[in-house]
């Protein structure tokens, strides 16, 4: 079943919404915010080490890639992307479900708690995003 357009749009919306919440908190903490228990499977509690800090900005500017192609994909934004998007939508997805996945066993009950929700809800944007026509 595919998805209409004005469902692409909401969830694209808040993908990107999300994408940039997620992308502000890697990028405290590569600055040296003290939330290290609620990533990277809490094996750094406090300040992250500098080789995370910098894995952090990685996953940040990941994040809003994702975020331009999920943005493409609904003609939001970067409309030359669109054609590409199709596929690269798909990236995303199975980027999502894999954080689902992750999230859902980490021995962080604190990551648990605050990224499961976070990646679920961004699994299900890309995934309507991605089956829009």
């Amino acid at each position: 079943m595919e998805m209409d357009r004005g469902a692409s749009l909401i969830a694209a919306r808040v993908f990107g919404a999300l994408s940039l919440v997620a992308a502000a908190f890697q990028l405290a903490i590569a600055a040296g915010a003290p939330w290290g228990h609620l990533t990277m499977g809490g094996a750094f509690p406090g300040r992250l080490p500098s080789p995370m800090r910098l894995a952090a900005i990685g996953q940040a500017l990941v994040l809003l890639l994702f975020a331009a192609v999920v943005a493409a994909r609904a003609r939001l934004l970067f409309d030359r992307w669109h054609a590409v998007s199709r596929t690269l939508v798909w990236v995303v997805v199975a980027y999502t479900v894999v954080g689902v996945v992750l999230n859902a066993i980490t021995p962080s009950p604190w990551e648990r708690a605050l990224w499961l929700p976070v990646l679920l809800v961004l699994c299900t944007c890309a995934v309507v995003t991605a089956r829009t026509p």
